[in-house]
């Protein structure tokens, strides 16, 4: 999309052209197109409209209803924060006491619209002029022009010394290709200058890559992994004031009513949200070394890439099989939302023969695989196994003291 085709849609003719695709989208596209096009609107404006559609609903399950109003490109979809990540961060700079915030590298506006419905005052800047444009019409469309303005710019050339905080997700993609960029010094802005804003303003939050590699950690700052649903989906780094701990895993999750079965450690306790949990802890523990056990659990991606799987055994008195596998094992059950429990009812070394003879023996036509350490490939392995059978279990394909080896489970709770 370029700046005439964005101002083409907020005309009235765009407007309704916009609500027609919106009843269309999620079908086939050129039946969509033909039906806008024999509705008399332009070519052009119909297949905007259509993208433009087609991306909302997409965006729906990271902003839920205010996706219907937002406009939106593919990469910013895609790199946008998701809204409940977005109003925890911002609740979070609210309550340190940010009052105005800069968001440098702001894209289509997800997290400063976020910290603007919590009051504080954002400053954007973006480079690219069609970003910059969307992001300005979606705090119109919220309702937040008042709060929310955006220049498009050099986000290196903010003076931020007029504002109380800092966020910054550098973009990890190249324009116009989309292909991931790998050095940090690449990013727009690069690595060296938004690591130097730790130093420059005492609130500062940046969004990083959940693979970040942990010696680009700034010293003294907090390094927090955020899953939403089981799903890893950022990291971002807690600077200045900002830090409390060295490393947070929290853990979002769908249904809140599960938060009542949740540990009452207090290193993990529930949000005020209702649906969500933290755990934290140096990074630096290890756990202990032992057997598999009766029950084994898989810890969720935000813990294993926080280094907190120590920190998660202490409360479960679980221990490790293998000291590079992040599947922990107990005698008993405890419910958590930082890890999902199997019970274990048989250990054997790898042996696909001997593998698919058991889950024969025991009418197994349906399996689920789970692995660390093993360089099967789940797919491949589902088929050589040639299931039959109206029973179901699941695998989980590891290593126990090095040794490959097959666990099969079945859920608890």
């Amino acid at each position: 999309m370029d700046l005439d085709q964005l101002a083409a849609l907020r005309t009235p003719e765009g407007s309704a052209a916009l609500d027609a695709a919106a009843r269309l989208a999620g079908g086939d596209p050129l039946t969509a197109t033909t039906a806008l096009r024999r509705s008399g609107l332009p070519a052009t404006l119909a297949a905007t409209a259509l993208t433009q559609a087609e991306l909302r609903r997409r965006a729906v399950g990271k902003f839920g209803p205010a996706a219907a109003g937002m406009f939106l490109t593919r990469a910013g979809l895609e790199q946008a924060t998701r809204g409940v990540v977005a109003a925890r961060r911002a609740g979070r700079l609210r309550a340190a006491g940010v009052r105005t915030l800069a968001d440098l590298g702001c894209g289509l506006g997800a997290d400063a619209l976020a910290a603007a419905r919590a009051g504080i005052r954002v400053y954007g800047v973006e480079a690219d002029p069609v970003t910059a444009a969307m992001a300005a019409a979606n705090a119109e469309a919220a309702g937040l022009a008042e709060l929310f303005t955006v220049e498009c710019g050099d986000a290196t050339a903010f003076d931020v010394g007029r504002v109380d905080g800092v966020f910054c997700d550098p973009a990890r993609r190249r324009a116009g290709t989309g292909r991931r960029i790998f050095d940090p010094n690449a990013y727009s802005p690069p690595w060296d200058f938004v690591v130097g804003l730790t130093g420059r303003v005492p609130h500062t939050v940046v969004k990083v890559a959940p693979g970040i590699d942990h010696a680009l950690l700034p010293a003294g700052a907090e390094a927090e992994w955020v899953s939403v649903d089981g799903d890893l989906v950022e990291a971002a780094l807690w600077c200045g004031q900002l830090a409390e701990v060295p490393r947070r895993a929290t853990v979002l999750r769908g249904d809140p009513v599960a938060a009542r079965d949740a540990v009452g450690d207090p290193s993990h306790q529930r949000d005020r949200l209702g649906h969500a949990w933290q755990l934290t802890g140096s990074g630096q523990a290890e756990a202990t070394l032992g057997p598999t056990r009766r029950f084994l659990y898989d810890p969720d991606p935000a813990v294993v890439r926080a280094h907190l799987v120590a920190e998660l055994a202490d409360t479960l008195g679980a221990t490790l099989a293998d000291p590079s596998i992040a599947y922990l094992y107990a005698d008993t059950t405890t419910p958590t939302p930082f890890a999902r429990c199997l019970e274990v009812t048989d250990v054997l070394p790898f042996s696909l023969k001997r593998l698919r003879a058991l889950l024969r023996e025991r009418r197994v036509g349906r399996v689920e695989i789970l692995k660390r350490g093993s360089a099967l490939e789940p797919e491949q392995l589902r088929r050589d196994l040639r299931l039959a059978g109206g029973e179901a279990a699941s695998l989980v394909l590891t290593r126990v003291a090095g040794a490959p080896t097959t666990l099969i489970c079945r859920p608890v709770g």
